[in-house]
């Protein structure tokens, strides 16, 4: 018998989700809260229960025929992928991972979808393509990707909230599912859709562009194998999505500041908590400020006031990793905010690496 495994992870709300389909009906939180840990989600991939801290304790206790799916969803810069409790996830660590679950000979093949700025830095150049697992991202290795459904888009969410309800790349997948018949689309008909939905649209800076890593092989089976399937969609008549407009779509990387200041416009004029809600805005992006001239700052000390800059925003070739050692890049992304100019740690753990 084969079973579907699917592990899902959000930043919000904080969970994380696994699934045997078939095993059981109802899909719990599993991990919750401080729970939701880059170490609960190695073990929970690798099936290894006695490594897993609090919880359901329920892990990926897959077996050779096996599919899984797994989407990942937060903030991300180079190099890492966001938690809510620190450490993050470290592409080098999560590569070894894989790695290790391919090596134990547990699944039959793995898709995994991730939804983060510079989402392609985990994957490139390091992602094997002989393991069977697929991965598409949001964006690729040096660029933000883009929240969906946010108040001042053509499309906003309903009234009642201030935030972004989704991203370009989440809601498009999603969106495709939802509405087709997952036996007859395959992972590379939805690869292609949610590609072209979230890329920018006539030399527009709004959007990302999509990518794809691994073992790309197997792109013609079908989707239900890795995702399951809605027996009531069985006699949908497969059409293309409508591509979304993206006017007025936000950086994600701003999301928290646009839901800041949605929340202080609420506020009543001239009261103690507005003033409070507009200093909170301004210290916010004081402290991103700072931060983004302090790198460049350390930059010109290291690199020559001249060369600093452009050294900083230089990036390696397509197909090449982001460092050669990532311990320093976890040195680097660990004292600071890891979400802003990230990809400007690269330059110093290459060149550190090469001596």
């Amino acid at each position: 018998m084969r079973t579907l495994w699917c592990l899902c992870t959000m930043t919000s709300p904080t969970v994380l989700k696994t699934q045997g389909v078939g095993s059981s009906s109802t899909i719990l939180k599993d991990y919750t809260g401080e729970q939701v840990t880059a170490k609960n989600l190695y073990a929970v991939l690798l099936g290894n229960k006695t490594a897993v801290t609090g919880g359901s304790r329920k892990v990926i206790n897959s077996k050779p025929n096996d599919h899984i799916f797994i989407y990942y969803t937060d903030h991300g810069g180079a190099g890492a992928l966001g938690m809510p409790n620190v450490p993050f996830v470290y592409a080098g660590d999560f590569i070894k991972v894989l790695r290790q679950k391919n090596a134990s000979k547990s699944y039959s093949k793995m898709i995994i979808y991730v939804e983060a700025c510079e989402s392609g830095s985990i994957f490139e150049g390091l992602m094997p393509q002989d393991h069977n697992i697929y991965v598409t991202t949001a964006a690729n290795a040096e660029e933000s990707s883009w929240a969906a459904y946010c108040p001042g888009m053509e499309v906003p969410p309903p009234s009642e909230y201030k935030t972004c309800l989704g991203d370009a790349y989440s809601v498009s997948w999603m969106e495709d599912s939802e509405t087709h018949n997952l036996k007859k689309e395959t992972i590379k008909q939805q690869y292609e859709v949610v590609k072209a939905r979230t890329a920018p649209r006539n030399e527009s800076s709004i959007g990302s562009h999509v990518m794809e890593y691994g073992d790309r092989t197997f792109k013609d089976e079908m989707l239900f194998l890795y995702q399951g399937f809605d027996p009531a969609k069985s006699s949908i008549t497969n059409r293309p999505l409508l591509r979304p407009s993206l006017k007025g779509a936000i950086n994600q990387r701003d999301a928290d500041i646009l839901f800041m200041w949605e929340k202080y416009e609420q506020l009543n004029g001239g009261s103690e908590e507005k003033q409070r809600a507009l200093r909170e805005i301004k210290e916010t992006v004081l402290h991103r400020k700072h931060l983004d001239s302090s790198i460049d700052f350390i930059g010109k000390l290291v690199f020559g006031f001249e060369k600093g800059p452009s050294v900083l925003d230089a990036s390696r070739g397509s197909g090449q990793p982001l460092v050669d050692d990532w311990d320093c890049l976890k040195t680097m992304v660990s004292v600071t905010y890891p979400y802003l100019k990230s990809h400007k740690y690269a330059t110093p753990c290459t060149l550190s690496a090469s001596g």
